[in-house]
């Protein structure tokens, strides 16, 4: 579902705004944008004029969620390589609340993977539009990972950290590869990781085996982000922190974390939570093709993946992935770890703007900013999207 920006207007909600609650607010949208938001006694005499979204008082408006590591849903993914399957990501995710998201791909031969970023240049420049979530730039994960460590990325596609390679696909994709998931104990990865730096691209440690000392030096060189924590990575040990311990210790590392109880256990969840807080925390979905769909065999990197329940795993049991929604993460967030919604707020939008270098117009809501925005009812689930002020999903008639 989409339409064309209106000028919408919201009144008597609770809003969650960029500088606190407002319980009794208002929210004017103009086109694309956010007009004005603010408490009910100082709505202005312009609102009279834009179109009323009656809603229960009950409602919340808060920003639109950011997923920065999504390779697929709907029987889409980005290494497919097509501009309809981004366009079926793109129409899909509202659903879940899911206003932008970066395109993940994974670890494949090279020339799948550069159809892929050459794919993903050309939607970006051509596709992105109100109504249907933005896709904010790439995340390439893999291939600069360690085979120990490569979870369901192939491992016979595997290669070392490259700079010169990276520097053909950062051009070959337009300069649209925001994010990079790296080993950082592997030879040459120190050399890229500073390249990233220095060139404004987010360097992640994952798929790592990386001890402390390692992950010391990545953080050094440039590493400020760590792929969904716990998994894919050494792990925290009373000897050896690894990059799990790592990223707990060092408040400059933001963390990804997939809330569904199954690739982390809530206990875990919650201990995270509890020595990152709410600025630490990014919440991802990690989801693949099988997302909105039913139980079945799918595929992920030319490899077989079984979904059932709420599982999606390879023929030998490895996680491959999720079907995870954002909408329901941030639900088992809530319920895992005990935080508030307004922590929600940074978890899923505040900080991955940040980290995108896109705050000054999405992660919140604030005058001037993007209409990236969602309702929830009062069991906190979606009722209504917009991307950039136009309906991208709705519960209700409008």
């Amino acid at each position: 579902m989409t339409t064309k920006p209106q000028r919408y207007i919201f009144k008597h909600l609770t809003i969650y705004g960029e500088n606190g609650m407002i319980e009794d607010g208002f929210l004017l949208t103009n086109g694309e944008k956010i007009e004005a938001c603010g408490p009910m006694e100082n709505i202005p005499e312009s609102a009279e004029t834009a179109e009323p979204m009656p809603l229960p008082e009950s409602y919340k408006v808060l920003p639109g969620m950011i997923d920065v590591h999504i390779h697929g849903a709907n029987g889409a993914d980005v290494m497919d390589g097509t501009r309809e399957a981004l366009k079926t990501m793109a129409e899909a995710l509202p659903k879940e609340g899911t206003t932008s998201f970066l395109a993940t791909t994974m670890t494949q031969d090279k020339e799948t993977i550069e159809h892929a970023l050459e794919n993903a240049k050309d939607y970006l420049s051509a596709e992105n539009r109100p109504g249907t979530a933005e896709i904010l730039g790439i995340h390439l994960e893999g291939p600069f990972i360690s085979a120990k460590r490569c979870g369901a990325q192939p491992l016979n596609d595997i290669i070392p950290p490259d700079l010169s390679l990276f520097k053909e696909w950062q051009q070959m994709s337009g300069n649209n590869i925001k994010l990079v998931t790296i080993a950082p104990e592997l030879e040459g990865a120190l050399e890229l990781i500073s390249y990233l730096k220095e060139t404004g691209v987010i360097a992640s440690a994952g798929h790592s085996d990386a001890g402390l000392e390692e992950m010391k030096a990545g953080i050094k060189a440039g590493v400020s982000h760590v792929t969904h924590l716990f998994n894919g990575m050494r792990g925290l040990h009373h000897r050896e922190p690894g990059v799990a311990g790592s990223a707990l210790l060092y408040p400059e590392l933001t963390a990804e974390v997939i809330a569904d109880g199954i690739h982390v256990h809530p206990a875990v969840v919650k201990l995270a939570f509890r020595q990152k807080q709410k600025e630490g925390i990014i919440l991802i979905t990690d989801a693949m093709r099988a997302k909105c769909l039913q139980n079945g065999t799918y595929t992920l990197g030319g490899q077989e993946v079984f979904v059932k329940g709420k599982q999606a795993v390879l023929k030998d049991g490895t996680l491959a992935g999720s079907i995870l929604k954002m909408n329901q993460a941030a639900q088992n967030m809530l319920e895992f770890s005990e935080c508030t919604l307004e922590d929600i707020v940074y978890m899923t939008a505040v900080n991955p703007a940040k980290q995108l270098g896109v705050f000054e117009r999405k992660g919140s809501i604030r005058n001037g900013k993007d209409a990236d925005l969602i309702i929830l009812n009062e069991d906190n689930e979606v009722v209504l999207t917009l991307c950039k002020g136009a309906i991208a999903f709705s519960k209700r008639e409008v």
